[in-house]
């Protein structure tokens, strides 16, 4: 699930752009990473042949639609040859309707990257030019400032990317350097020139999945960290709680050959090799208990699901990052410009909606487990893990957190690719809400994040109060902990160590390569 060659090497690094080779990895290392982005020699050839097709259908006087026709519901509306470069500005200031706050500018930049490389791919009949100013945005640091919300996912992402692609007409507005500027100024600051659009061209720009799959793409590959961040908390929290690695045998996995459910119960017998913990209570006179609640004996079946459905979710989205996903589609091979629905976001809704559920799932079992070490009729530990119970309530309200996140959390898992609002006097009557789906996922990533630390500060207290050594894996876990947070000796507010621990796990700390 980890991406390979993930941002190493930073603003290093030249992420060459062709529409076939581009991984989520260069996405994340040029969203994130300030990675460069260069047009491919090869992507160039096959721009100028599409172009060439859009010029021969000018030329001959056809009527297609997208190059020389009204668009959505006002296709049957026929534009002369002399207003088509108005037509094209016209399509980006009347479809820059998006509202509420800005998407982040790591989102803002994928979305630079993956339009760029869908009309790199040569299907657009749009110029290199317009590919070549969208990376120059990426290189100067100019990025548009794209309202979040406005995109039904059908007929493309078209709010958001014309509100991205206004910049590169010197209108809209842009972040340089951390200010917000009008388009024109921002192009200024970088001594950037102002792109004038030809036919087809505005419509390349906005007819797209970009917004949805470029938000979907970064929270995708921080829920690879928060699924690894979740097995080595729940390592912790076996040792923290006395639990058995019975359950993780490999002969029980074996039985039940799901792949993520095989693999996690083998991470979890490493992070757990070597404990004194685990064998010191095997003997039933020393420890009447059989089995564990599932919340611990578990794990590997459902953080295993969860690892399988993040498989399904990239290779979606791995598809979707080198595809044409505009309208009309011009095929210069066959000299035919064909429509159809390449831009509707069905597929990655879909995908994104599972992406909610698997990780809204790793914060249910973290929760639980959390609410184990908490209770003394459970846990065997002190209430709370108070230091001194009644007088201290020690980490109490740190689940009640929890809680109230897990809650949240199953709010934003409700599907939004079931829903649909007919658009454009219902020429576009059903769309995919891919956007909505994409930014519950992103949510729902903060949330788990915030989930997880409550548990890692819960497990490594629950550790430090075992008389034995933990595994190896455990250990090493406790002791990244400990660098932000130390032992609960008092009562203190547990936000700020929640808070030093939410930013070591979104930086993926407690990866388990980390570990090694």
């Amino acid at each position: 699930m980890r991406d390979e060659g993930e941002p190493a090497g930073g603003a290093s690094r030249t992420v060459l752009v062709d529409g076939e080779r581009l991984t989520l990895a260069d996405v994340v290392a040029v969203a994130r990473g300030g990675a460069r982005a260069a047009l491919a020699p090869e992507a160039v050839a096959a721009m100028e042949a599409s172009r060439a097709l859009v010029e021969r259908i000018i030329a001959r006087g056809d009527t297609v639609y997208g190059i020389n026709t009204g668009f959505g519901d006002l296709s049957n509306v026929r534009i002369p040859p002399t207003e088509l470069e108005h037509l094209q500005r016209n399509l980006l200031r009347s479809h820059a309707a998006g509202v509420g706050p800005p998407l982040p500018v790591e989102a803002a930049r994928a979305m630079l990257l993956l339009r760029a490389n869908a009309l790199a791919k040569g299907y657009s009949g749009a110029r290199p030019v317009v590919a070549e100013r969208l990376l120059d945005l990426l290189n100067a640091g100019v990025t548009p400032v794209i309202p979040a919300q406005g995109s039904v996912g059908a007929s493309g992402d078209l709010a958001p990317l014309a509100h991205m692609s206004l910049v590169l007409l010197g209108e809209g507005r842009a972040i340089v350097d951390g200010e917000e500027l009008p388009g024109a100024e921002a192009l200024r600051r970088r001594d950037l020139a102002s792109l004038t659009l030809a036919a087809k061209e505005g419509l390349a720009l906005i007819n797209g999945t970009q917004e949805m799959t470029a938000v979907g793409a970064l929270a995708l590959h921080d829920a690879a960290i928060l699924a690894e961040t979740a097995e080595v908390a729940a390592a912790a929290s076996v040792e923290a709680l006395r639990g058995t690695d019975a359950p993780f045998d490999a002969a029980i996995q074996a039985v039940r050959p799901q792949p993520g459910q095989a693999r996690v119960a083998a991470r979890l017998r490493a992070l757990l090799a070597g404990s004194e913990i685990l064998p010191s209570h095997r003997d039933p006179a020393i420890d009447p208990r059989v089995q564990d609640p599932y919340s611990l004996r578990c794990t590997p079946q459902v953080l295993g699901a969860s690892w399988d459905a993040l498989g399904y979710v990239r290779r979606v989205l791995e598809i979707e990052v080198n595809s044409a996903t505009d309208n009309p589609l011009c095929f210069p091979e066959s000299g035919r410009v064909l429509s159809g629905g390449n831009f509707h976001g069905q597929p990655v809704a879909i995908a994104l909606d599972l992406l909610k559920i698997a990780v809204a799932e790793i914060a249910d079992i973290s929760e639980r487990r959390t609410y184990l070490l908490l209770d003394p009729a459970r846990s065997g530990l002190p209430a709370f893990l108070a230091a001194n119970p009644g007088l201290d309530s020690g980490f109490m309200a740190a689940q009640y957190s929890a809680a109230a996140l897990v809650s949240e959390n199953k709010v934003l898992a409700h599907p939004a690719s079931v829903d649909s609002v007919p658009t454009s006097a219902g020429m576009e009557d059903h769309v995919s809400m891919g956007p909505v789906a994409a930014r519950g996922a992103a949510q729902i990533v903060e949330n788990v994040a915030r989930v997880l630390a409550i548990e890692l500060l819960c497990a490594a207290e629950g550790v430090g109060r075992q008389p034995l050594m933990p595994g190896r894996g455990v250990v090493e876990c406790v002791a990244r902990v400990r660098a932000v947070a130390p032992p609960l000796t008092a009562d203190r507010p547990p936000a700020d160590d929640i808070a030093r621990l939410t930013e070591l796990v979104r930086a993926g700390a407690f990866r388990l390569e980390e570990f090694r």
